[in-house]
């Protein structure tokens, strides 16, 4: 019986070990790291099935819109950099092919970034505000948000192209929200994004024009999770309960609720357990002996000889 309990802590330990391994750390040439997981149980739950790893070790972002390729992941400045293939490209020219808008989920932590900027072609005058933007500013600051500018930088610099673009055929714009850019396509062809990179400069001059979307999102640190991570409390990585999305650390020894030095607490507790358990077996097979041998005792009394009514002293119990 006690070889057959610890047999089951065994293969207890061995399965959470199992467990606590499945979360990759990289996809690719990217590193993935808190809140992030490419696997169930890993990371935040606020994250969850949101990051994929491709059969082709490609890492992509899920949204409303479709599944799109991460070109880079930033943990110290929190955001994401995704591209977008049914985006007009240089190569393109004014082959303005029709593209579908890039949407977020609004219910995760994910939000587009203020140092986007996007680039509408062939818009209809009817429909958009397309207007100078310092000049329309100047005069209806009010609709100064709503309005595409049709002599930004970026559309008479168009990053990486040798032409610029003249006219009324591209205007920039900067959208508050992602359902912005599906009103915009409904009145322009095509579009593109633009971010601005950071690249340490002296200001002004230490952003640079990138073709990309920038994605900021929230690192959710809570104290369950720097404890876990904690190097003196075993260094553990932050995750989650599946079915209940309950805070988990994840450890080589297992998962806890707390951290990894909790192990140690944990295989204490169950080893005491084991060993009470064991000695109530015992305890109770004493028992179970004692009352066989008292009911045997009795079984012989009801069975003794009596002579002439009265119990001779060799039969007597007592």
């Amino acid at each position: 019986m006690l070889l057959l309990v610890i047999q089951l802590i065994h293969s207890f330990f061995i399965l959470t070990r199992a467990q606590s391994s499945l979360c990759r750390t990289s996809c690719g040439a990217i590193p993935i790291q808190y809140p992030f997981g490419i696997d169930d149980g890993c990371g935040s739950p606020y994250y969850r099935h949101i990051l994929v790893c491709s059969d082709s070790g490609k890492l992509e972002v899920r949204t409303p819109s479709g599944r799109y390729p991460i070109h880079n992941v930033s943990y110290d400045d929190p955001h994401i950099l995704v591209t977008d293939p049914f985006m007009w490209r240089c190569e393109d020219g004014e082959n303005y092919r029709p593209t579908r808008p890039f949407s977020l989920d609004t219910s995760t932590r994910f939000k587009l970034s203020p140092q986007n900027e996007y680039l509408f072609f062939n818009c209809s005058e009817d429909s958009v505000i397309i207007k100078p933007k310092t000049i329309f500013c100047e005069r209806f600051p009010e609709h100064c948000d709503s309005s595409c500018d049709s002599a930004s930088y970026l559309c008479r610099h168009v990053p990486g192209c040798s032409f610029a673009m003249s006219g009324t055929s591209c205007c920039s714009y900067y959208p508050k929200a992602t359902e912005s850019l599906r009103l915009m396509l409904k009145y322009c062809t095509s579009y593109t994004s633009v971010y601005w990179r950071n690249f340490g400069a002296p200001q002004p001059y230490d952003q640079v024009p990138e073709y990309g979307i920038r994605i900021d999102f929230d690192i959710p640190v809570t104290n369950r999770c720097l404890q876990c991570q904690d190097p003196s409390k075993g260094g553990g990585t932050c995750g989650f309960d599946t079915q209940t999305q309950s805070f988990m650390c994840l450890c080589k020894e297992g998962n806890f609720t707390t951290h990894c030095k909790d192990y140690d607490i944990a295989r204490h507790n169950r080893r005491v357990h084991v060993i009470a358990g064991t000695v109530t077996g015992i305890s109770a097979a004493g028992a179970f002996g004692i009352g066989a041998g008292i009911w045997y005792l009795k079984k012989v009394k009801a069975k003794a000889p009596v002579t002439c009514g009265v119990q001779s002293n060799e039969n007597r119990i007592f």
